[in-house]
């Protein structure tokens, strides 16, 4: 996952952030504000000022907010001038929305508030449905409203075109205040909530905002989603009583706290009713106190009481949100709030520490024990290594040489807490005339000095809190322990990491003598702490005494409260927008300071000289000399006992017989593998099975083998075993282990004897073609210059394919050694360099580039129903119908029960949630209606519709390892490199991208050194995208969600983002979906699986002139630098049955004939991509045989493609 953050407050109002890949607390410094509270999410960070105002701070992204405003401008035919603005009294206004029913004139938009920005004036939308309009963006229909088409006709008698105008959300990483008219809220806020994020699949940016007002009273902010951050109004809530503070999950958990302590919980919440419907009071967790704070995440609910106890709710999800029971936890808290994958953190009650929950799991949600989390502010890392020299020129150790008088007479003193600590500290008193030097013999004297109150933050304001204690007779709290109250067995994990500097709880205290109050606590009112300033005459004028010159820091307190060693006092916290799980690894646990710990190594480094490093390299090089000539020369003599070495590893597994009757059968599996005395290794596999009580055996060489696939089976551990002659079959050896762990460790051994009888070690090289499976397995073939030769190309059922750990939907590559990834949770990656990973262990991994990995995806199941006559819809089916709960096809029953994930590999990581987002739509519910099973669907239900049927989905989380690493922070759907030729020179190489909303963006900064880049360029679009590839000479094609093609122009180093897009018209009837373009090939697959070419394409017309069909049955093409062409083919005639995902090589493909004659099979079924973008091996020049050389072998002939019927015929345009 992306790196994301922590976001706390502190007791003077200021915000920081704690990224997770980060090791220091981060200051908000655009807030000039002073904050209550915050609420965050991943995109966005919602927060509470002191004036009471709600303010929004959107993270900066390369990807820009634009909304889209439109409007549509009608006409009415008459026949005296033709169409005109003058329309009927029954007609739709002038200027409306698309329905008619809304007048909406140019200038009647106005910007919803200042952060946005107008990005250009009001232009015609010359787009319909993928294919340009004629005569300025007008379309034509009978009459308002109807179909509309492109074209007039005799019968047109209106017509409208669309006006388009994008606004930009421009207040990006700063505070913007949410415009609240008086009429919306007449009470000011003081508690608010974000969440909703997940409920059931929505829109990516869309949130839940609820906040609680001063009286008590419940708002909802309408209208928050991507390209609205602001949300559109505030609505208010009904609730039984008055609320003092409100949580929101990432799903529908709503749980708010009235202020007689008891709980109430929101119902109804669903994707349709985001506000819920109703209240349901739950008790509180101690009938004696009540509840002052809760908080809520997915599955989990935690609530504190008035007397600090941490609380836990068991027994809560989505179908019980009210839960079952409370458990009491450890631990003391002031506050507490649940971020993403039900992480908790929480703020100490005593040392006021940030505290998170360690050991939450999917299955252990409570969680194990409370760990503070020690990392320092920006400033302190900024100033730690300068503080001791700074303080002690300042005066702060005198050490005996400067005492001034004492104020602090009632101190007690503790001999053994001195001793402990092992450090002087100075106590100064709000008198800039009074110092106190500690003793410098920590021994005789120490002093433990009272620590200052500490205001206690509940779910009041804290900033009440904060001027209360300006009152001279406050006194002060003595100090409390030193975090939460926990059992003695969780007292040590608390303070691991921790090691307490004496100086920090000594902070300039409050005289107790009624001087004036310290500064570090007015700055909630600057103007007040002047004022005492003033009263008390001090204007620190010590300058005639230099030892008393620490009395400077006084000053410098007021700019930051805290001390340079202090720990800061935490107020409140929000984890929204933090990703932590049981993998996370976190840098937030530092048991020393930075600049002690670099102090330390630097003096154990100057405690060795170049002398000493010398003489032990010396000695260490004569000890290995001597034990390499009393080990190996004295023994040269000697004849080779043995020449060759052999090794044989054996198991038992099943074997699935490929002939009749088919099944699973018990064998016995071998591999012996030899080497020989120049170290070549080769290898035999054997398979000994038992026919009619005969015993018998099948074998193949290891150098024989091509590739091996582990196999996606619910109740076996399967993986197959190709050979040339297997691959042309489409049958492999099929083998089945006990356990997964001794299927991984063959899947090793395998890969590594193939390997090495092929001589093949270390990572890819920048040559390498990538595949990947419909598993999301990522395999790699080193081709061999005779891939691409004419006329006699390497046979593609030849290939070696070795498997790269880690686990990608798709990736792209090019000949510099830039290779990208995008995984199916539309997480970007990029290659690392190293090889092996995930099951690849010792000798089959790299020991460095390698990462943890994860990738989540959606697994679905359909709900299908009949209607009848006396019921309705119900799930009592016909007898030859589909199973009420089935797959996609309906030929397997799968149940919410039943169903699991991919493999064991693979956790839930939500429950099942109805999909929406199902190819042509849906009702309110999910549904989706037909006449019968299976045909088309649509959303709405027509008088033959008979059958419905709705898809839920759930999530599930992979974790492994690879050679990749994670590129932050965007979601991508398709990405494209330039496929440089192995001759060219390029500095920066082109990267191109399409987010999983459609944006367009190009990746600046990409070299071999840097190949994440720097930062993303955002290219404006009309429509959404979902397909792009860059060719050479920056030839930039892309393809909307509509299906329409597109080509950039004016694409160059010098304006690597182009000008304009030109409209491509489509091939007849087809809407397209995937585009490849190499040297001077372009190559589209529409979504009928139809392989169009662009003929026509050269360097002064790059648009070309119109497509020709070259073949069906086509899933993804991927066009190489020298214009090869490479498919994943479905529907391959093999020897047992039609095979799915198979990669094919065009053959025939040179200048002359680009489109290329004839396919040649290679790996498949089960593949799911290819890229041969790296691929710029030039082809070796082969001679012709002549033809009367009755020698010369015939070429291979490639198997003929036995396609469907062509859809289209050639040349449409």
């Amino acid at each position: 996952m992306p790196a994301s953050r922590l976001w706390v407050v502190d007791v003077y109002g200021r915000v920081f952030s704690l990224s997770t890949a980060g090791q220091q607390w981060e200051q908000c410094r655009d807030a000039q504000m002073e904050f209550k509270r915050v609420t965050a999410a991943q995109q966005c960070c919602w927060g509470i000022a002191c004036d009471n105002n709600i303010y929004l701070n959107v993270h900066a992204s390369d990807l820009p907010i634009r909304y889209q405003e439109e409007t549509y401008e009608n006409q009415r035919w008459n026949p005296i001038g033709g169409f005109s603005d003058h329309l009927l009294p029954s007609d739709r206004w002038q200027w409306s929305d698309i329905t008619g029913l809304k007048h909406q004139p140019l200038d009647s938009f106005e910007l919803p508030s200042s952060s946005w920005d107008w990005e250009g004036d009001w232009y015609v939308d010359e787009n319909f449905e993928g294919e340009p309009t004629e005569k300025e963006g007008w379309t034509y229909a009978i009459d308002f409203p109807a179909f509309y088409t492109k074209n007039k006709k005799m019968t047109s008698c209106v017509r409208r075109r669309r006006w388009l105008r994008y606004r930009r959300y421009k207040d990006m990483d700063t505070w913007a205040k949410i415009p609240s008219p008086q009429m919306e809220t007449p009470d000011p806020f003081g508690d608010i909530s974000c969440g909703g994020w997940e409920i059931s699949e929505e829109p990516r940016g869309r949130l839940s905002l609820w906040a609680v007002s001063l009286l008590g009273k419940v708002w909802f902010r309408e209208g928050i989603y991507h390209h609205n951050p602001e949300g559109s109004m505030w609505e208010e809530v009904s609730s039984p009583g008055e609320v003092l503070q409100i949580s929101c999950g990432p799903r529908d958990l709503v749980w708010a706290v009235l202020w007689e302590g008891q709980l109430i919980v929101r119902q109804g919440i669903t994707r349709d009713c985001t506000k819920g419907t109703s209240w349901v009071e739950v008790e509180s967790p101690s009938p004696d106190v009540g509840a002052t704070h809760v908080a809520v995440g997915i599955n989990t609910v935690w609530a504190l009481t008035k007397d600090n106890k941490v609380w836990f709710r068991r027994g809560v999800d989505s179908h019980n949100p009210c839960g079952l029971g409370w458990i009491s936890m450890v631990g003391e808290m002031i506050t507490i709030n649940a971020g993403l994958n039900d992480q908790v953190f929480a703020i100490g009650c005593e040392d006021r520490a940030v505290y998170i929950r360690q050991g939450v799991t999917t299955s252990e949600l409570s969680g194990k024990t409370w760990k503070a989390i020690s990392v320092p502010r920006d400033r302190d890392r900024s100033h730690s290594s300068a503080s001791t020299n700074s303080l002690q020129s300042a005066g702060c150790f005198f050490s005996g040489e400067v005492r001034a008088q004492s104020v602090v007479s009632d101190v007690e003193l503790d001999t053994e807490k001195a001793s402990t600590d092992g450090a002087s500290c100075l106590v100064t008193s709000t008198s800039p005339e009074s110092v106190v030097d500690a003793p410098t013999d920590h021994s005789d004297q120490p002093i433990e000095t009272p620590k200052p109150r500490i205001p206690k933050v509940t779910s009041d304001s804290f900033i009440s809190e904060l001027i209360s204690d300006r009152e001279p007779a406050k006194t002060l709290r003595e100090g409390g322990s030193a975090g939460p109250a926990v059992p003695e067995e969780e007292e040590t994990l608390l303070s691991e990491g921790e090691v307490k500097d004496p100086c920090a709880d000594v902070a300039l205290c409050p005289s107790q003598s009624g001087g004036p109050l310290d500064p570090q606590w007015s700055n909630v009112d600057l103007e007040e702490a002047q004022g005492h300033l003033a009263q008390t005459g001090t204007a620190l004028d010590l300058a005639d005494t230099s030892s008393l010159s620490s009395v400077a820091t006084y000053t410098l307190a007021m700019e930051d409260p805290y001390g340079t060693d202090e720990h800061p006092l935490w107020a409140w916290v929000s984890g929204g927008g933090c990703s932590v799980d049981s993998h996370s690894h976190l840098n937030w646990f530092n048991s020393m300071n930075t600049s002690s710990l670099v102090g330390s190594v630097q003096s154990m480094s100057l405690s060795v000289t170049p002398a000493q490093t010398a003489a032990w390299r010396r000695q260490i090089f004569e000890q290995l000399s001597e034990r390499t000539k009393r080990e190996m020369d004295n023994f040269k003599h000697y004849e080779q006992a043995i020449e060759q070495s052999v090794w044989v590893k054996k198991g038992t597994m099943q074997w699935w017989r490929d002939w009749k009757p088919y099944k699973w059968m018990d064998v016995h599996f071998a591999l012996e593998q030899f080497s020989g005395p120049e170290g070549n290794k080769d290898g035999i596999l054997f398979i000994y099975y038992n026919f009619y009580e005969e015993k018998k055996y099948l074998h193949a060489f290891v150098n024989e083998l091509t590739i091996l696939v582990p196999v996606l089976n619910e109740s076996k551990h399967t993986f197959a075993i190709y050979t040339p002659e297997r691959t042309k079959q489409r049958f492999p050896i099929r083998l089945a282990a006990a356990t997964e762990l001794e299927m991984h460790d063959w899947l090793a051994l395998l890969s590594v004897s193939c390997c090495h009888s092929r001589g093949i070690q270390g990572p890819p090289s920048k040559q390498a073609i990538w595949s990947i499976t419909c598993k999301g397995d990522i395999f790699v073939s080193e081709p061999s210059p005779a891939l691409e030769a004419m006329p006699y190309p390497t046979p593609c059922d030849q290939m070696f394919w070795r498997q790269v750990g880690g686990h990608l939907r798709m990736v792209e590559c090019n000949t510099v050694g830039i290779v990208w990834g995008i995984g199916y949770d539309h997480t970007a990656w990029v290659y690392t360099g190293g090889y092996g990973g995930g099951f690849f262990q010792g000798l089959a991994s790299s020991t460095d580039n390698i990462y943890t990995q994860t990738d989540v995806k959606s697994v679905y199941i359909y709900e299908n129903q009949r209607w009848n006559p006396l019921e309705g819809f119900t799930n009592r089916g016909l007898p030859t119908d589909r199973y009420m709960w089935s797959d996609a096809s309906g030929l397997h029953e799968c149940t919410k029960t039943n169903m699991k994930p991919p493999s064991t590999q693979w956790t839930w990581v939500s429950d099942w949630a109805i999909d929406y987002s199902v190819s042509g739509g849906t009702d309110k519910e999910g549904w989706q209606y037909a006449a019968d099973f299976p045909v088309s669907y649509h959303g709405r239900k027509g008088k033959t519709d008979f059958v419905r049927r709705r898809r839920w989905a759930r999530k599930c989380k992979l974790t492994t390892t690879g050679p990749w690493q994670e590129i932050p922070p965007l979601a991508l759907s398709d990405v494209t490199i330039l496929p440089c030729t192995a001759q060219s020179n390029v500095d920066e190489v082109p990267l191109w991208a399409i987010s999983n909303k459609g944006d367009v963006l190009c990746r600046l900064g990409v070299t071999t050194l840097t190949p994440t880049g720097s930062s993303w360029l955002h290219v404006g679009t009309d429509q959404p995208f979902k397909s792009i590839s860059i060719g050479a000479a920056s030839q930039v094609w892309a393809i909307a969600r509509d299906g329409s093609a597109f080509y950039r122009g004016s694409v160059s180093p010098q304006s690597p983002a182009g000008d304009c897009w030109y409209h491509i018209p489509s091939p007849s009837k087809q809407k397209l979906k995937q585009v490849s373009v190499g040297r001077t090939s372009v190559l589209t697959v529409d979504e009928n699986g139809n392989l169009w070419y662009r003929q026509g394409v050269t360097p002064s017309y790059p648009q070309g002139s119109s497509w020709e069909h070259i073949s069906n049955n086509v899933r993804k093409v991927s066009v190489g630098p020298l214009d090869q062409v490479w498919i994943i083919a479905d529907k391959v005639q093999g020897s047992h049955s039609l095979s799915c995902g198979t990669v094919c090589h065009r053959l025939g493909v040179h200048p002359v004939e680009p489109k290329g004659i004839s396919w040649d099979y290679g790996i498949g079924g089960g593949w799911d991509h290819i890229t041969v973008r790296g691929n710029s091996m030039e082809p070796p020049h082969v001679r012709l045989p002549s033809l009367t050389d009755a020698s010369a072998s015939a070429p291979r002939s490639p198997l003929p493609f036995r396609n469907m019927e062509v859809n289209s015929s050639a040349g449409d345009s």
